[in-house]
Parts: structure tokens; sequence; C-alpha cells
């Protein structure tokens, strides 16, 4: 599946009628690896302060989160792992993994806990695939899964289609 593929079909996919307004796949050095069409331009700096929060969590909080210059109140996250913010009826979530950022913004309908669910499963389906890659070597994606216990083979079989 391709980086961009991951931005369509998962992140920018309907949650109860609900999507994100925008989305995108980032390399944690700032490289855009997919985007959705209307994800803000950022900057380097506003990447890096990012980064710099999942190293010494708690930097954002007194700044803000900026994303493409838009400003969202940091709130709870998990430390090193995920940084969420908020501004008016929207906000944004940004998930942390072994190379990669996935970021999800929304606005009303949506809700923070649909777009958190969004991010954060892509984020932990993706940190799991380099744990089973490390673990399992060669195999194909269906027989790791297979092995660990992971997925029902009939659900694995509609997955891997």
């Amino acid at each position: 599946m391709s980086w961009q593929q991951y931005v369509d079909e998962h992140l920018m996919c309907d949650i109860d009628g609900n999507s994100l307004t925008a989305a995108a796949i980032l390399g944690q050095d700032g490289s855009i690896w997919s985007q959705s069409s209307n994800f803000p331009q950022f900057k380097p700096e506003e990447i890096a302060a990012i980064m710099k929060d999942f190293d010494q969590p708690g930097t954002l909080a007194p700044t803000g989160l900026f994303l493409g210059g838009t400003k969202y109140m940091v709130i709870q996250g998990e430390a090193g792992a995920v940084i969420r913010g908020k501004k008016g009826s929207g906000g944004a979530t940004v998930k942390k993994t072994n190379q990669a950022l996935i970021i999800g913004i929304y606005d009303e309908p949506m809700t923070p806990g649909q777009c958190n669910m969004v991010v954060e499963r892509l984020g932990d389906y993706l940190i799991e695939q380099v744990t089973i890659s490390r673990k399992y070597g060669e195999l194909g994606v269906r027989t790791k899964l297979l092995l660990l216990g992971m997925c029902d083979p009939f659900v694995l079989d509609c997955l891997c289609e």
C-alpha cells in the first residue's frame, strides 16, 4: 500500500458521517511522504518544535502547537507518543511512529475522539508492522499476523486482498 493510500483510505475515511479536514504522513525530518490535497503548508520550525516536544514533553504547552501557521492549544496527550491540540471547534492530533509523524486536523462535526482514533490507530498499526518485521524478518504480513494471533484468518483475507 502506498503512503497516499494510507492518507486517502485510512486517515480521510468516513467515521459516522464525518472525516478529517486534512491529514498527512511526514518523515520526522519534515519530509512529506503523503498528504491530503488541503493539508496546510507547514514550516520546518513547526515540525522541529513537534519533534522537540516528543523528546522533551511539555515544551509546546506554553507556546502552542503550530501547523501551517495555525495555533492550537496543547491539551492532554501521551508523552513521547501523541500530541493533541484544540482550536475553537476543531483541533489536531499528531502521532509519532518509529520514522514518521501521522497528523490529522479536524473541525466539527468530527469530534476530538474520532480524530484521535483515526490518527492513533494508523500510527499504532505502522509501529506494529515495524515490530513484526524485526521479529519475523521476511515473512509476509499475513503470515506474521497469523503467527502472532493478531487477526482472524477470515478478516485477514479480506484485508489482504
